[in-house]
């Protein structure tokens, strides 16, 4: 596992470099990852234009803040995504405002796609669901992982897909205006959560 976690973290982008190359690749009219299709560039588009609010107006709040600025001791958060994935969309800005409150959180993303021998070893009821954050201590060794969404949303999500069946179009659409009026407060308990049971 650590082989595999040190692998990725040696072509891992910063918050910024990932946002770069996905409006470099969206100039070009591509996605991340190996498939490609207008359906894959379409998603692509509106997550770009998502994280772009969201970078403006996510706010942390001020619980948060102080447990964020208790942690002492370093810690890696590598994240697993890709443009194309919606629940990346809405968190990973709330996870970059995060990490930048405490210079003891180090930031990293990979692709998933290029990962995949680091994403098989943290599946999500088998799957390979993104975004996967896998926070680390100095030495790379395993603290806690979060992903691919906020409890709440993990739980309507289950909720959903016992009654229907499967996770259909509706439920994203009813997932991401969620997302807007929660404005980020889930994901910010989670990591509350979290980072408590490390200190």
């Amino acid at each position: 596992m650590k082989k595999s976690i040190e692998n990725s973290l040696k072509n891992a982008y910063t918050y910024q470099e990932y946002r770069d190359l996905v409006k470099t690749l969206l100039a070009d009219g591509k996605s991340t990852g190996p498939e490609q299709s207008d359906y894959i560039l379409n998603y692509s588009k509106l997550n770009e234009s998502r994280m772009k609010r969201l970078d403006k107006t996510t706010k942390i709040s001020d619980e948060t803040t102080q447990v964020i600025q208790k942690l002492a001791t370093p810690q890696t958060w590598l994240v697993l995504t890709e443009g194309w994935c919606g629940d990346a969309a809405q968190n990973l800005p709330i996870i970059h405002k995060m990490a930048e409150l405490n210079k003891n959180i180090n930031l990293k993303l990979v692709l998933r796609d290029e990962n995949l021998e680091l994403m098989d070893l943290f599946l999500t009821n088998g799957g390979r669901s993104i975004p996967k954050l896998i926070a680390l201590d100095k030495d790379n060794n395993v603290i806690d992982t979060w992903g691919p969404r906020p409890n709440v949303a993990t739980k309507m999500a289950a909720d959903y897909k016992e009654t229907h069946g499967s996770l259909d179009a509706q439920f994203k659409e009813f997932l991401q205006v969620w997302y807007n009026k929660d404005k980020g407060l889930s994901t910010q308990e989670d990591f509350v959560a979290l980072i408590q049971s490390s200190l």
